[in-house]
């Protein structure tokens, strides 16, 4: 492994240590996941159904299970994400998920009328992997949504988190110039 590649992955396996810092040439700079990008993915693609703190309810496909209290694994999620749910609302994500068989080993014609609806956007391997992980990490689990998650979501003193605030009340700083 040359110098440059075991720096990387010295500077990966070391929390996103800077490159400087794990003694890596100048200009060498690791592969740092993008910590936000799951989050990101959630917003785009998840939220309008499962909404901003997974818990689930109404949306366009109908009634989205929770992801707060999901028991699905890892790889059941990942599967979940890119095939859909046949004979329910949630869509597939992954572009021609039953052309092969590859999902649930079953094709579209297999489904008919049941086949999961085709997400407006597709995602590739890697946003649903960043996207689960999210999930995993933030969302799954975690019991009702609080304050500091909603803003971890939307942004510190974000309008959209007074319902959990004291008093329902934005922050003052919010409230400035309105």
């Amino acid at each position: 492994m040359g110098r440059t590649n075991a720096c990387l992955v010295l500077a990966l396996a070391l929390a996103g240590l800077l490159a400087g810092a794990a003694g890596c040439p100048v200009g060498a700079q690791p592969m740092a996941p993008k910590a936000d990008e799951g989050q990101k993915v959630f917003k785009e693609a998840c939220a309008g159904c499962h909404k901003w703190h997974g818990g689930g309810g109404g949306g366009y496909g109908g009634a989205a299970l929770s992801l707060r209290q999901t028991q699905l694994d890892r790889a059941h999620l990942v599967e979940v994400v890119g095939c859909g749910r046949p004979g329910t609302g949630m869509p597939s994500h992954k572009r021609d998920a039953y052309a092969d068989g590859a999902c649930y080993g079953l094709k579209k014609a297999d489904l008919g009328q049941d086949a999961p609806p085709e997400a407006n956007r597709f995602l590739r391997p890697k946003e649903i992997e960043a996207v689960v992980d999210y999930v995993i990490a933030h969302v799954q689990g975690k019991g009702d949504p609080t304050l500091a998650d909603c803003e971890a979501f939307w942004g510190a003193g974000a309008r959209t988190c007074g319902e959990y605030r004291p008093g329902g009340a934005a922050p003052e700083a919010a409230k400035v110039g309105e």
